[in-house]
């Protein structure tokens, strides 16, 4: 069932789309500052509502399944762009960014990381109308990233040694200056024109952004074959990106069995490509080249369901963690303080 839109509607949504982007861009560059919590929720809340509502457009123009199937494929991207901010935070704080500016910044990564996955997206889509083989491939390849993600140590070590490699390259080519100019990418030290450390930052987020892109476009492919949906999901799952990690803030780091939930919506969608690999089998070693008949599909409200569910266990699990440690913190600390009072009136009492 091949995905059926009114030429208009897509046009129309992306043209809006772009418009959107392109507004918040301009608004950041005219009025950089640092976003107040109940500025950073109003646009959240915008942005998700934004989405729901563009689902429910994709109901009425083209049915329920690819409504299904954008919310589906919008929520995957969505939590992989969540994991982004880690990396992210990880990125400001080891180039020291100043925090008037880090909004600036994200918008450029988010920007990089739209033109990346655009690329990557007419690859797939290229690919999968030639070879639905490459099923198997992506399949495999989401299981091996679901395991990293959920044993991270060795992987995260190896993603900032290549970006640490990328910038020690650009630090031999180019010359660059040890201070930050405000938001610029060129400053003037002693009469001569440098780049400013900004400009390690851009390289370092994209850098980021195309390894990401490589784990999440195989994803949403997992949920739909539609080069339109896995587009519009990207973009509405980058969109109020920004935001969001000025709003988690602190909370990032409270949502410690994140990279779990993440892990097992990867691996789920994995084995759900390799059963339609199964299920539409081409390879002549494999069955006699004919479809496997007992190969189910799993259909795309179950893999709606099962992406909210992990998310959900995942996010209540670190928050119910966070918690406990606080209270076993605050109960050490009350200890600590009553001990010397007790020592004290122990030795009043034999005096």
């Amino acid at each position: 069932m091949d995905l059926a839109l009114p030429l208009w509607f897509e046009i129309g949504s992306l043209v809006g789309l772009s418009l959107i982007l392109l507004a918040d861009l301009l608004l950041i560059l005219k009025r950089p500052h640092i976003p107040s919590t109940k500025e950073s929720s109003l646009w959240v809340v915008f942005y998700v509502t934004l989405a729901l509502i563009f689902a429910g457009l994709m109901w009425i123009f083209a049915g329920g399944e690819f409504a299904g199937q954008f919310v589906a494929g919008w929520l995957t991207e969505y939590s992989l762009s969540i994991d982004n901010l880690f990396v992210f935070v990880l990125i400001m704080t080891q180039f020291a960014v100043p925090r008037r500016y880090q909004q600036e910044v994200l918008m450029v990564g988010i920007i990089i990381a739209l033109v990346l996955r655009g690329l990557f997206i007419l690859v797939g889509a290229t690919v999968i109308e030639h070879f639905s083989p490459i099923f198997y491939v992506f399949g495999a390849f989401l299981i091996w990233t679901a395991i990293r993600q959920a044993f991270p140590g060795g992987d995260l070590d190896d993603d900032v040694k290549q970006e640490n490699f990328v910038v020690r390259l650009l630090r031999r080519a180019i010359d660059i200056s040890d201070h930050y100019d405000g938001a610029k990418l060129r400053t003037v030290v002693d009469g001569k024109k440098l780049w400013t450390p900004m400009i390690i930052v851009f390289v370092a987020i994209g850098v980021t952004d195309l390894l990401f892109a490589i784990d999440s476009i195989p994803a949403i492919f997992g949920i739909t074959q539609s080069p339109f949906i896995v587009f519009t999901a990207n973009i509405f799952a980058l969109m109020g990106l920004r935001q969001l990690y000025f709003l988690l803030g602190d909370l990032l780091d409270r949502l410690r069995y994140l990279h779990y939930g993440i892990a097992f919506i990867l691996a789920f969608i994995g084995v759900k490509l390799i059963l339609h690999a199964m299920h539409v089998n081409e390879l002549p070693f494999l069955n006699n080249g004919e479809p496997i008949e007992w190969a189910p599909e799993i259909s795309t409200w179950m893999s709606l369901g099962v992406i909210v569910l992990s998310m959900t266990v995942a996010t209540v699990a670190s928050l119910w963690a966070s918690a406990r440690d606080r209270r076993a913190a605050l109960a050490a600390a009350d200890a600590a303080r009553a001990a010397p009072r007790e020592t004290g009136s122990g030795t009043d009492s034999d005096a």
